[in-house]
């Protein structure tokens, strides 16, 4: 097996899959990268057998050929070289590979490319095409609520609801729950629900190309499809949970309040918290929020006043300070409204101005306070 290819071609398309590699693994041949050789195309595949990720990069070929070679030592060659010509030969007999520049030569121990796991054949059923930036924007403003609880499997993906004029996207670990609503993305033949894993969502957010992504689904797989880069991932075959059920619509009492002002406060606040609970309490009246901590072990405490709308009755209620500042953070309007019912009923968090076509919902568990 013989090509030649510059060095930053090649990285580019083997950073693209390589997050896909496992670490450390039970079975070695996973911490590979399939190279895969015919003429002047070269496939590059790689994956944790959960989830599949595949590039096509143009090289000039002159023996095709497969082989699996270790990414680590790959990747760290690759990215310590200049933009330079590299000329890629491999002897399949022996699986020894050399990496031969202008000045320097690089030989390191393939696998047998029949050693390395089949990728999944993909047949979809249904096609449905999302801009990377809605892509993108979709899953960094709810990755951080995924849960990583592996006794309740459903919970560690992000359920996507596809309806005819409606893409919804779901997370929640419990204690934190986002849902987004997308409209306006033209109507859609493919009528699905599916849970994807949170580690291939996190690839397709990082992989998403600007212009039209395709995602296809079929009964045990969904692939997502950018320009020359395919990610294909099993999906989570369990009953998410009914999220609809634990979102409040009773919550009449509503707080509006400036994001940059109410989390730089819960910020500082939060330093004086119980490390173990982290737990800070929201005082409201009208048109003021206090936000106040107290550490009973080391006997710090702090507080700060935030003003804010609000004009219902007074009430007190607690939040673990690390997921309302978690909440915050991924709210990216001027101002957020929060609905409220009481102290121990869960409180959503909104934008107080929604994007157009999107419908952002967050929803955080309270606290029960120290007396």
């Amino acid at each position: 097996m013989k090509f030649i290819v510059t060095s930053s071609e090649l990285q580019k398309a083997l950073t693209k899959i390589s997050g896909v590699v496992p670490s450390k693994s039970t079975l070695p041949i996973l911490e590979n990268i399939l190279f895969d050789l015919t003429k002047n195309t070269l496939k590059l595949s790689a994956t944790d057998l959960e989830v599949s990720m595949s590039a096509t990069i143009e090289v000039k070929g002159a023996e095709d050929g497969k082989i699996a070679v270790p990414a680590k030592r790959l990747m760290e060659t690759i990215r310590a070289l200049p933009d330079i010509q590299l000329v890629f030969h491999a002897d399949l007999s022996a699986n020894r590979i050399k990496m031969i520049t202008e000045t320097g030569e690089y030989v390191l121990m393939g696998e047998a490319s029949d050693e390395f796991p089949t990728i999944p054949q993909f047949k979809a059923e249904e096609k449905l095409s999302l801009s990377g930036d809605l892509l993108r924007r979709m899953i960094n403003r709810m990755i951080f609520a995924v849960s990583t609880d592996e006794l309740r499997p459903a919970m560690t993906g992000m359920l996507l609801q596809v309806r005819e004029t409606e893409l919804r996207a779901v997370v929640t670990d419990g204690h934190r729950l986002v849902r987004i609503n997308y409209t306006g993305i033209g109507k859609m033949k493919l009528k699905k629900d599916i849970i994807v894993p949170a580690k291939a969502m996190s690839l397709v957010s990082r992989s998403a190309e600007e212009g039209e992504n395709t995602m296809a689904v079929d009964t045990t797989h969904v692939q997502f499809t950018f320009g020359n880069t395919t990610l294909t991932s099993r999906v989570i075959e369990e009953a998410y949970p009914n999220y609809e059920a634990v979102i409040p619509l009773d919550n009449d009492k509503k707080l509006t309040v400036s994001r940059d002002l109410l989390l730089a406060a819960v910020r500082r606040v939060a330093l004086y918290s119980s490390s173990t609970t982290h737990q800070i309490r929201c005082t409201l009246k009208k048109n003021e929020l206090r936000v106040s901590a107290e550490d009973m072990d080391f006997g710090g405490e702090a507080k700060e006043k935030v003003v804010c709308d609000y004009s219902a009755e007074d009430m007190e209620i607690g939040f673990n300070s690390t997921y309302l500042i978690d909440i915050l953070s991924h709210i990216d309007s001027d101002e957020v409204e929060f609905r409220l019912s009481s102290a121990v009923r869960a409180a959503i968090v909104t934008p107080a101005k929604q994007k157009p076509n999107e419908d952002l919902l967050m929803l955080v568990m309270p606290m029960r306070l120290n007396v």
